[in-house]
């Protein structure tokens, strides 16, 4: 035990010392000009259950680094156990952004997020510290690191209402198809069984005239990005999802969403319609039992697991892929690489 706590001192300090060459520190006439290079920006991606926010604990520690989730559940306040969200007490461990940000019936954008996302990296660098994106939404993550252009379109619910009422009257696939005919290159991204980004798409194009995808064009932002990705083979990561469902119904998650309820929040909410939420509410309306409530949760997560992958590709050169077995190490050694590469400080 004792080598184990010296070894993770060591790393936080090697961490710090990388870290505080972000200061602009004075040169004397005999030194040679100092390199100039964009700031570090780590990104810890991969599916749901597989380990980031353990690892982003670990990594965040020993390298003075915060925490900017990039899950999109993770931003309603009231729900905590079936978004598997940082506990209090390691939200103590560690700072933690853009958790618990919003009400459950309130929106946050992509666009607002994306905001709120740089200027939280800024605040970071400013404290000297590590700033780590974490979490497996896709879409918000590859907005922040590839700079998209998100469309300021505040949401219109009368539209969206009409829209939501043609997505049910025709299905799912049609649907799709209407936006395939004024957007193909966002239908080609979009499942059609995700009606609410299909909705989305549509409601853009109907107040600006333009596709979607043209205003998504991507200015890169000025950060050096070093993306990791935790995975494992899939039977095993089925295997951790059932565990972890099973322990969320122990920690009382029929308790948490009976609460929300109660708090008066509805079903059509957004925030009511994720992972475990959707569930439970199909059990508290009578619709299944509660044995069958949660072999839906089980298996909707296996399938949003398949959804990630689409975003989170393996063979991504982007992102440098590690197996759970593989262990801290060679992950610690490519954030260390990657922080000193480029003239950030050399670790003691």
């Amino acid at each position: 035990m004792k080598r184990s706590n010296e070894e993770a001192v060591r790393r936080e300090e090697e961490g710090k010392n990388i870290l505080a060459s972000l200061r602009a520190e004075p040169q004397d006439e005999a030194s040679p000009p100092r390199v100039l290079v964009s700031p570090p920006l780590l990104v810890l991606v991969g599916p749901t259950a597989v380990g980031k926010t353990a690892l982003s604990l670990q990594i965040a520690q020993n390298f003075n680094g915060e925490i900017i989730s990039a899950d999109s559940r993770q931003i309603y306040r009231g729900l905590d156990i079936g978004t598997a969200k940082a506990t209090p007490e390691e939200q103590v461990l560690v700072p933690h952004h853009l958790i618990d940000i919003v009400n459950p019936d309130e929106v946050l954008t992509l666009a607002e997020f994306q905001e709120r996302a740089y200027a939280a990296i800024e605040a970071i660098y400013q404290r000297q510290r590590l700033p780590l994106l974490v979490g497996g939404t896709g879409q918000w993550v590859q907005a922040v690191v590839e700079g998209w252009g998100v469309p300021r379109v505040p949401p219109d619910p009368g539209l969206r209402a009409a829209l939501e009422a043609e997505a049910n009257a025709v299905g799912p696939e049609a649907f799709h198809a209407r936006l395939a005919a004024v957007d193909p290159q966002a239908a080609q991204k979009l499942d059609a069984r995700n009606v609410r980004r299909v909705i989305r798409a549509l409601e853009v194009y109907h107040k600006t005239g333009i596709p979607i995808s043209q205003h998504q064009r991507k200015t890169p932002p000025p950060y050096r990005i070093l993306q990791v990705g935790l995975t494992m083979p899939r039977e095993a990561l089925y295997r951790r999802i059932d565990q972890r469902v099973d322990r969320m119904m122990e920690l009382g998650l029929l308790d948490e969403v009976k609460r929300l309820v109660e708090a008066g929040y509805g079903w059509h909410l957004p925030a009511m319609s994720g992972l475990g939420y959707r569930q439970m509410g199909q059990y508290l309306r009578g619709e299944v039992s509660l044995e069958e409530a949660v072999a839906l949760i089980k298996k909707e997560t296996r399938r949003f697991v398949r959804q990630q992958y689409n975003w989170f590709r393996l063979d991504d050169p982007r992102i440098s892929w590690f197996e759970g077995s593989e262990g801290l190490e060679a992950i610690y050694q490519k954030v260390r690489g990657f922080l000193e590469t480029g003239g950030w400080g050399q670790t003691k």
